[in-house]
């Protein structure tokens, strides 16, 4: 990786990192914020859906806009908007006796902060640099940043809950300053190669991409969102397991849920240096994360036994951890640079999909049975797997140029 471009870098993974701090510190915390304000366990996974519906919506916009006007303008406001979230939350929390709907409201505003800032980062990284084993690199410290975030996260949350149970929001608007102070004085932006083209010809550019490449970057899409569903749903159904089951609280539930992200974190840094610029390899590589992932979550399915768990957890979190970087760097190289924010933005709102749909669905799953929800979610599993390995052909994707 170029040298001169080495504090870009690390300024731009402070995004990812923050973002996911701003989402991943309330899963210790959960039960603790249900216990408080006196709501059930689908109330409070809302926390968690709500803050990732708003992105959903928003991405594809901020993507659209990053596009026009640059990386920088979109992403710089987007992290104020998400401090802005943070400290409605917070003092909510601090000053009202009935602040869920407030709550819900801080959580919004953070989500709608999150959709400009984090997906907007790995367009950032594709522009630039000029070598597409540059960008993999880069791409692959960018999910460590991310994943990164998920193993500090739980210890981060469980340690300032003990001083009291709503500091997280408090603490997340002080990274947002950090990671803003960082991009404007450490990153410098490349400027966008062509003239903005209006909205009608981008829809029509947009239309030519999908029915050229439609058939990998579904494939891509949607199986990076069922990383991202089964990831949070199981972070969720494990943090409330501890609690219920084991009576473990605190930081020591902070840093058993950071186990399983710590495998994600190193075998996404890995991954990210390996692949290169071999769209064969991310295919392949992709294709053993999640069989990994499918293997780990049917071995979950035979007992509740808490040490199985952590180990089929941490197995898990190798294979996501895998296929991540891959998907990343097939959805970004595999698109050109006036395009490659908006298609990347719809391959991050899938992944928010997935981290809606995890907590909230894991809590209905939690009234059935142990096995029927694991072997439930092999399924899904299954048919990531089956996805990667017959939509997904490297061969057969050529760049998209206008």
């Amino acid at each position: 990786m170029q040298e001169k471009k080495t504090w870009d870098i690390l300024s731009i993974s402070s995004i990812p990192l923050v973002m996911t701090l701003g989402n991943s510190m309330l899963i210790p915390v959960l039960p603790q914020i249900e216990k408080e304000l006196s709501i059930s366990s689908f109330q409070v996974s809302m926390l968690i859906t709500v803050y990732s519906i708003v992105a959903i919506l928003c991405i594809p916009v901020a993507g659209y806009i990053s596009d026009h006007i640059g990386r920088k303008k979109v992403i710089i406001p987007s992290l104020i908007i998400a401090g802005i979230g943070g400290l409605i939350s917070g003092f909510a929390s601090w000053q009202m006796e009935a602040p869920y709907m407030i709550l819900l409201l801080g959580r919004l505003l953070q989500g709608v902060g999150a959709a400009g800032a984090s997906p907007i980062v790995m367009p950032l990284v594709g522009d630039m640099y000029v070598k597409e084993d540059d960008v993999s690199k880069g791409l692959g410290m960018i999910e460590t940043a991310n994943t990164l975030g998920k193993v500090l996260s739980p210890i981060l949350g469980a340690a300032l809950a003990t001083i009291v149970w709503f500091m997280p929001f408090f603490a997340f608007p002080a990274f947002c300053v950090i990671s803003i102070l960082l991009m404007i004085f450490l990153v410098k932006s490349p400027p966008l190669k062509k003239e903005p083209i209006r909205f009608r010809k981008f829809w029509q550019n947009m239309k030519v991409i999908f029915k050229r490449e439609g058939r990998w970057l579904y494939a891509v899409f949607i199986v990076g969102g069922i990383c991202m569903f089964v990831l949070f749903g199981v972070l969720f159904y494990l943090s409330t397991m501890l609690e219920d089951d084991y009576h473990i609280d605190g930081i020591k539930k902070g840093i058993i849920l950071a186990i399983p992200l710590g495998a994600l974190c190193f075998a996404s840094y890995a991954t990210g240096k390996a692949i290169g610029q071999d769209k064969q390899k991310m295919k392949w590589m992709t294709v053993v994360g999640i069989a990994l992932l499918t293997v780990a979550i049917f071995a979950v399915s035979f007992s509740k036994d808490v040490y199985l768990l952590l180990t089929s957890l941490f197995i898990s979190g190798v294979g996501i951890g895998i296929a991540l970087p891959s998907l990343d760097a097939l959805v970004t190289e595999g698109i050109d640079m006036e395009q490659r924010g908006s298609i990347t933005s719809f391959y991050s709102s899938m992944r928010f999909v997935g981290v809606a749909l995890g907590p909230p669905v894991f809590a209905l799953l939690m009234k059935l049975s142990h096995s029927t929800m694991f072997l439930l979610n092999t399924l899904v599993c299954l048919l990531a797997l089956v996805i990667i390995l017959f939509a997904i052909k490297p061969e057969e994707t050529v760049k998209a140029t206008w």
